[in-house]
């Protein structure tokens, strides 16, 4: 489980592919730090890693996580947000992230609103993805509070520090992000889908 707090910006330094199958070696300030078969959070999706080197550690995204998310298109020099999984008794200092991203949304504007960032997405909406304003989601693994969500479309504000220390900084009209909705909104959704109430 993860907060949605980043610790760490990373950055790809490897791509490769094998069968369905994407290595990616990401170079951070965090991979000396880490271990094999330790589940960490890249974009907001939960890796495992599979070899570390010299201030860089490798993660494999097999063909599922390359279509529900945007691992595909990542390519070298690309900025990544980290996050190492919440240690029992540690602060919740996010929303509760599960790492397993259930879209990617469509980043239609940024605006800069006097010191801050607003960012507004498109997404495909279904009963399973749902947004309230002022509840939780998390894009590219970043806990942020949803802003006004209008039937395909919400948005977030960024504050300076989040901007200066995630791949927020990169992000532009056109791209796309990951997105995991609240997991009690998804429990709700399918208590209702299958109880009716």
């Amino acid at each position: 489980m993860f907060t949605g707090i980043i610790e760490s910006l990373g950055k790809v330094k490897r791509v490769e592919k094998d069968r369905l199958n994407v290595h990616f070696t990401i170079e951070s300030s965090l991979s000396e730090a880490l271990k094999i078969d330790q589940s960490v959070s890249h974009d907001g999706v939960c890796l495992t890693v599979v070899a570390l080197g010299a201030g860089c550690h490798t993660v494999t995204a097999v063909d599922e996580t390359l279509r529900r998310s945007n691992l595909g298109a990542w390519e070298v020099g690309k900025k990544i947000n980290l996050e190492r999984c919440m240690p029992m008794g540690g602060r919740l200092d996010g929303h509760i992230v599960q790492g397993h991203v259930d879209t990617t949304a469509t980043c239609t504007e940024v605006l800069e609103t006097g010191g801050s960032w607003r960012y507004t997405f498109r997404y495909q909406p279904s009963p399973e993805h749902l947004l309230v304003d002022k509840g939780s989601v998390c894009i590219n693994g970043v806990s942020l509070t949803v802003v006004e969500p209008v039937d395909d479309l919400f948005s977030v504000a960024i504050i300076p520090y989040t901007w200066e220390h995630t791949n927020f900084q990169e992000i532009k009209a056109g791209d796309a992000v990951n997105i995991e909705f609240d997991i009690i909104g998804k429990y709700i959704a399918r208590h209702l889908a299958v109880y009716g109430r």
